[in-house]
């Protein structure tokens, strides 16, 4: 169990810098978001290819993989949107309520009840983000565009930890990619005509640029969103979610060596992600103390 949960928290690790990659591409949201993904199908293609796997899950698994892969799509818009509209300090701030929304997701659509102290550490950390919200009231739109990624975050969580039950891990991570690069095909004529800067699309970057885009694709995604798929077959959607919320550790940290954004920052801000983070820490205390107090009434 513990080599689970250091391997989560080395994928972590690794999206801890998505944001950083993001803002170094120098491309809006919707457009760096089509790169991603379909440099991330192409290469899982390849990958599956070499190894002899197949693609073929039945029509109707494929579907449902699609599917969230549009989820998983507007996930990555709405977080490099809250990137591009505040910093990435505050986004990854806003990403931490994915717990809370965990906490009734996964009762919800795996038919389990609601644990109590799920609930409480979710209610903890949106105490700490109203907190951020409160003192971070510029990037007000910044945070709300991270908390609805959150959300959706917390969606497809828990349907991946149904389908890697089933499927093979890079198998769905591939229709998953798909699924987002295709929605985000079909996105870019209105995105280009009512949202886009005047009206036009930006798909030319610089070579750094470009740089960022392939660790984004390749490293962060093609590999840690395929290995993450991967070891939810061992630990919960929760427990996934609970983990994440270091994300903002890394990556404020990150923030501040690239960009100085700790200069940007108020004290109420690392107050409220102090919070968050105080969540994150009680939660195994609190999972094993109940477990302890079931045994004892066996």
């Amino acid at each position: 169990m513990w080599k689970d949960y250091l391997t989560v928290h080395f994928i972590v690790l690794i999206w801890g810098f998505t944001a950083v990659l993001g803002k170094e591409s120098g491309l809006p949201a919707t457009e760096l978001v089509f790169y991603r993904t379909g440099i991330s199908a192409v290469a899982l293609g390849i990958w599956l290819a070499l190894q002899g796997k197949k693609l073929t899950v039945g029509r109707n698994a494929i579907k449902h993989l699609l599917l969230t892969g549009i989820l998983v799509g507007l996930h990555w818009n709405l977080f490099f949107g809250a990137v591009y509209y505040s910093n990435v300090s505050v986004c990854l701030a806003g990403m931490a309520s994915a717990t809370l929304w965990t906490a009734f997701t996964e009762p919800i659509m795996m038919r389990r009840r609601i644990l109590w102290y799920e609930v409480v550490i979710g209610i903890l950390i949106i105490y700490g983000l109203q907190v951020i919200f409160s003192a971070e009231f510029d990037h007000v739109l910044g945070l709300s565009l991270a908390i609805a990624s959150a959300f959706l975050a917390a969606v497809f969580a828990v349907l991946n930890a149904r389908f890697v039950q089933k499927y093979d891990a890079q198998v769905i991570s591939f229709w998953q990619m798909a699924g987002a690069w295709g929605a985000s095909a079909l996105f870019l004529p209105f995105y280009a005509h009512y949202l886009a800067e005047n009206q036009t699309l930006q798909f030319e970057t610089s070579a750094w640029g470009w740089g960022a885009i392939l660790i984004l694709s390749l490293i962060c995604t093609v590999y840690a969103y395929s290995l993450g798929v991967k070891v939810m077959r061992k630990i919960t959607p929760f427990m996934m979610n609970l983990s994440v919320n270091m994300e903002p550790i890394y990556g404020i940290i990150m923030a501040a060596i690239f960009y100085r954004e700790h200069e940007q920052l108020t004290p109420d801000f690392y107050w409220g992600t102090g919070i968050v983070l105080l969540a994150v820490l009680i939660y195994p205390i609190i999972q094993r103390y109940e477990a302890r107090r079931k045994l004892m009434k066996t």
